[in-house]
């Protein structure tokens, strides 16, 4: 049965990577598709900070392709793999419907973020870079982005204003990074992700300054090196 998980991890992760050329690029849900259209948010990072998916599309397929053919029958590679299939399968989904409905969109990256952390947390000692770190890198930027979703939702059904909704979303991207990022002390990269993500928020929000959520993300930023100085493993 490992093996055969091992198989499914390789062959989502090969769909997810996919999907976007099957799908107009995404760099954001439409402005248009809020009740209040959400141009330049507050709480979305800068357009560069969305490259990272092609670090983390490549990264998945090379751990996946490794774990299949090199770990197939690990038991150290086993727990995490159910999870990461799940986050993974639901991804290859996630454009198209992003390009649609941001409720249905943002609901879906919960459930992906969700089972990425699951895996993360599963993932076993052996082989670092090929088992833990792309795991890692992929659930810092659904921790990242899940948040956002919440935020835009909140600012473009008009149930708060541009910076309070930002504030929001940035404050539960930092509760759960900081939480897990205290919790797995063994996987850095996952923190290393969430603050590229708050710098492309700073970059965002510095032309004009919005000192309220610039501020927010740089006391995320230092909030998550300072647990680099703790031991909690």
């Amino acid at each position: 049965m490992t093996r055969i998980w091992a198989v499914l991890v390789l062959l989502a992760a090969v769909a997810f990577a996919a999907s976007p050329l099957l799908t107009p690029g995404f760099n954001g849900f439409d402005p248009q598709a809020f009740p209040v259209p959400q141009v330049d948010p507050p709480v979305q990072p800068a357009g560069y900070a969305f490259s990272i998916w092609g670090l983390i599309y490549l990264w998945l397929i090379a751990g996946a392709g490794f774990g299949l053919f090199a770990r197939s029958d690990s038991e150290d590679w086993a727990p995490a793999r159910p999870p990461l299939v799940l986050s993974l399968a639901v991804g290859a989904f996630w454009l198209p419907v992003a390009n649609l409905s941001p409720i249905a969109a943002t609901v879906m990256i919960w459930v992906m973020t969700a089972a990425a952390l699951r895996a993360l947390f599963l993932t076993g000692d052996m082989d670092r870079w090929w088992q833990l770190s792309p795991v890692a890198v992929y659930a810092g930027w659904l921790t990242a982005a899940a948040s956002v979703s919440v935020g835009l939702l909140l600012a473009g059904y008009g149930l708060l204003e541009a910076t309070p909704a930002a504030l929001v979303g940035l404050g539960l991207a930092l509760v759960l990074a900081l939480v897990v990022q205290y919790r797995l002390h063994r996987a850095p990269l996952y923190g290393i992700t969430v603050i590229w993500a708050l710098v492309a928020v700073i970059v965002a929000n510095l032309s004009p300054l919005n000192i309220a959520v610039a501020g927010l993300a740089v006391l995320g930023i230092l909030g998550i090196l300072a647990l680099r100085g703790t031991d909690t493993e």
